[in-house]
């Protein structure tokens, strides 16, 4: 397998991957644009906005974009998150010119009619519904705007039913503008792929993107609280977040490592106390996200009304305890859990894709994969103990509670005492 990236004039980045003997590849444009840089009057743009660039160009309608793909065997998609919106394909390598084709028309030329306009809005209304409709999603836009009040990166992704409806095409077309530009875009293959055919291919299809690189988003700061939400549910959902790291903060590696031995499998604390030890709840689990200048450490676990209290001590009493105990036998397994997890995301051509491309968004380059072993490989289980304490004394834990019963409130107290803890 080859990496090759060139850089063109425009500051569009080129990123791709030779995989020899695959029959398919996987490509998309990754953006530098999400949520977080939506203004006030814009939140849940940036999704709305990845919708409607399948709605159609002046070439193709809403159906043709969807058939020019299915009628080669590919797909097409697209995903937005708070720093990045991404659109991708996989297909057979002989439509990969067709695929860059659709990804180049979608984003350089719609055409936000307004019918189609009208009927997405609609359908997002619809998947907002739905999100309240499910409460282990909920409970994490609660804890993400608990964490981060009053921000853009505190915000649903998807906005609200006002914002949305307010959408006008003269506003996406205003924000598509401002965020997408050369200079913040990388566009990722893998697999059965040429470098220099696709390269001449982005150059050519990509032109009308150029400008300069877009203005930093506003600085994120982590507050913390309680936020607790009685809802008429089976279980309570829990959501704990405390600030973590930036993506390219030298201690991200051993915080990643206090994570999967906290809750990163069914090998972890979390998952052997709480639930095969106690049984206080069927799920629960750790996990950390970076982003570009802060990051969040975060659990969840669902449990019932009357358990939620206990569960919330267990939970304490072992974050605290895993960053004064862990030990050289849990920290190889969770070494030994990273490493496979991205040797097999080396295998399927859309994973590394994506992969390629948030490395050259995040660091201007990709990571060669024996570099990132290596990294995981230098954290010691004093580094991993270190990040652990280092993550308790950062910031007031945020706690998001949403479901049934008179205890919520407690249990939003007991996971405010690790803050105290710290203290």
């Amino acid at each position: 397998m080859s990496v090759e990236v060139t850089r063109l004039p425009s500051g569009l980045t080129v990123v791709t991957e030779n995989m020899p003997r695959l029959e398919t590849a996987a490509l998309g444009v990754w953006v530098a644009a999400g949520s977080r840089d939506e203004r006030p009057d814009e939140h849940g743009i940036s999704h709305l906005l990845e919708h409607m660039a399948f709605k159609g160009t002046s070439r193709r309608n809403a159906r043709a974009i969807a058939e020019t793909i299915e009628a080669v065997g590919g797909d097409l998609n697209a995903a937005t998150s708070v720093e990045t919106t991404a659109y991708y394909a996989r297909m057979l390598k002989a439509d990969v010119p067709l695929a860059l084709d659709v990804l180049s028309d979608i984003l350089s030329d719609p055409t936000f009619e307004d019918g189609e306009l009208t009927r997405e809005k609609n359908v997002i209304v619809q998947e907002i519904g739905a999100c309240e409709d499910t409460p282990d999603d909920l409970v994490f836009d609660l804890l993400q705007a608990t964490a981060f009040p009053n921000q853009a990166v505190g915000r649903p992704i998807l906005g609200t039913p006002d914002t949305v409806r307010s959408f006008t095409a003269k506003k996406l077309r205003a924000y598509l503008t401002r965020n997408y530009h050369a200079p913040d875009m990388i566009v990722g293959a893998a697999g059965a792929v040429e470098h220099a055919a696709i390269v001449d291919e982005v150059t050519r299809r990509f032109a009308s993107f150029a400008g300069a690189e877009n203005l930093v988003a506003e600085k994120a700061h982590f507050h913390g609280g309680a936020k607790v939400q009685k809802r008429d549910l089976e279980q309570v959902h829990i959501a704990l977040a405390m600030e973590g790291l930036p993506q390219k903060h030298d201690d991200l590696y051993s915080l990643s490592i206090f994570t999967n031995v906290l809750g990163g499998g069914m090998s972890s604390r979390l998952f052997q106390e709480v639930r095969e030890q106690r049984g206080l709840c069927y799920t629960i689990y750790a996990f950390h996200s970076p982003y570009t200048d802060t990051g969040m450490f975060g659990l969840y676990a669902g449990t019932d009304a009357a358990d939620a209290p206990d569960l919330m001590r267990v939970v304490i009493d072992e974050i605290a305890g895993a960053a004064e105990t862990i030990n050289e036998a849990e920290v190889n397994r969770a070494k030994a859990q990273m490493k496979a997890g991205l040797l097999m995301a080396l295998e399927s051509c859309s994973s590394r894709a994506e992969q390629l491309a948030r490395q050259t968004l995040a660091y201007g380059h990709p990571i060669p994969v024996a570099e990132l072993v290596a990294k995981i490989e230098a954290v010691s289980v004093e580094s991993a103990r270190a990040a652990g304490r280092a993550l308790i004394a950062r910031s007031r834990p945020a706690i998001a509670v949403l479901g049934p019963g008179p205890g919520l409130e407690s249990a939003a107290t007991i996971a405010e005492s690790l803050g105290r803890r710290a203290a």
